[in-house]
This record gives C-alpha cells, structure tokens and sequence, in this order.
C-alpha cells in the first residue's frame, strides 16, 4: 500500500525530528509569504499541497523526490 503525501511528510518529520511549525517557517523563510501552520496541516489533511510545494519541503527536509520506472 502507498502512502499519501500527508503521511509521508509526517514521516519525514518525525525521522527529522521537525514539527509542523517548525516547518511553517521554514517554508515562511524560503517563500517570503506567511504560512501558518494551520493552513499547513489543512493542505495536508485535504490533499491540495501543490506539486511544487511538496518539492519545496522535501529539499527543506534535505530529500529529493525522484520518479522510478514500476
């Protein structure tokens, strides 16, 4: 079974031993625009992170996302 994005990012997190807000800001930081980490969690709840916005955290969290021929 495949993992949703959302647990995914969660995984990561918790290896990286990051938390949610912690990332917020990260994503604050690198994007000059405010993001609350409520808005954060509902992106992820919903399923409406972008591709692009997922790219950006796995390179925060030092991953690279990466497509492999099944």
């Amino acid at each position: 079974m495949k993992l949703l994005v959302r647990e995914q990012i969660k995984t990561l997190l918790a290896q990286e031993g990051i938390l949610l807000k912690d990332l917020a800001a990260m994503i604050s930081e690198r994007t000059g625009k405010n993001c609350a980490p409520n808005v954060l969690s509902r992106k992820l709840t919903r399923g409406t992170l972008s591709y692009n916005e997922t790219l950006m955290i796995a390179e925060l969290l030092g991953y690279e996302i990466s497509f492999n021929k099944i």
